[in-house]
């Protein structure tokens, strides 16, 4: 049974997907992030630090923060709004029918996420000259650090997601949450410049070793130089996502059940009255 409703949120994950590249705003928001994304990295192709490409340099960590963004804040949006519009009321009634949703959810935002990330990579590959040496291997090791930054993102949007009393409060703390971590973990400039202990701070979260896992897979090993410690660190970067994610699936599925299991149609209501408040 388990594995029918897998199957059904495979294929659910599917649909959501497809539909969404058909709906205006989904399609506007994709392609505004994407063109503020590159409209940075058009302004720092000619600018260096330290002798090292600053564009180079920050297009691997603004994919990456586009890859938390939507992981963090696809989740949280979703389990909002569905909770106030019956969704997620509807699929708790259905044998198994939490764990399709989730899997709908993972299928949806991942690629979506994905395809955000593939219209800020390739018109860059013309602004962004030291990608021209760039292999298989390394395109390789970037769509893995993507992969392995959504789990280490998705679980934790369901975490916070289901603790959210609405969707704007949910998307208000993750996004201060998120945008925090994005200024100090070196994504805009080398977090060399930036002081010791927030260096330490930064290297404690994901958005950091995104990053610094995706220059390592896609830039020349000289790029190095601008990074903490002078080297790669794929090791770090992997465990410290991994980590993560494992931490984020482990706690999940616990505080997903329990949220599901205080959904009823009177508290959909009440809640659904209160939304409508809000708007009117």
């Amino acid at each position: 049974m388990i594995w029918h409703a897998v199957r059904l949120g495979l294929r659910r994950g599917l649909t959501e997907t497809k539909h969404a590249f058909r709906e205006p705003q989904e399609i506007f928001f994709t392609l505004f992030w994407a063109g503020s994304f590159l409209v940075v990295i058009y302004f720092q192709r000619d600018a260096t630090i330290a002798g090292v490409s600053l564009a180079a340099l920050t297009l691997p960590s603004l994919v990456t923060l586009g890859i938390a963004f939507n992981g963090l804040m696809g989740m949280v949006g979703g389990l909002a709004v569905e909770r106030e519009d019956g969704t997620l009321l509807r699929a708790k009634s259905v044998p198994h029918g939490m764990v399709g949703y989730v899997i709908a959810k993972v299928v949806l935002i991942s690629l979506s996420s994905l395809t955000g990330s593939m219209l800020v990579l390739l018109p860059s590959l013309f602004m962004v000259s030291a990608l021209d040496a760039v292999g298989v291997p390394g395109w390789l090791g970037l769509f893995g650090i993507l992969m392995l930054g959504l789990l280490a993102t998705l679980p934790w949007g369901a975490v916070i997601g289901s603790f959210a009393s609405n969707p704007q409060t949910g998307a208000g703390f993750s996004m201060l949450g998120l945008a925090g971590l994005a200024a100090i973990s070196g994504i805009f400039y080398p977090i060399t410049s930036m002081p010791g202990w927030l260096q330490v701070v930064a290297q404690v979260f994901p958005p950091y070793w995104l990053g610094h896992g995706a220059r390592a897979a896609v830039l020349p090993p000289g790029f190095a130089a601008a990074e903490l410690t002078g080297a790669w660190r794929v090791e770090w970067c992997v465990l410290v996502l991994a980590l993560w994610a494992a931490a984020g699936f482990l706690i999940a599925p616990g505080v997903l059940r329990r949220m599901a299991r205080r959904e009823s149609g009177s508290v959909m209501q009440a809640r659904r009255e209160r939304a409508m408040q809000r708007v009117g």
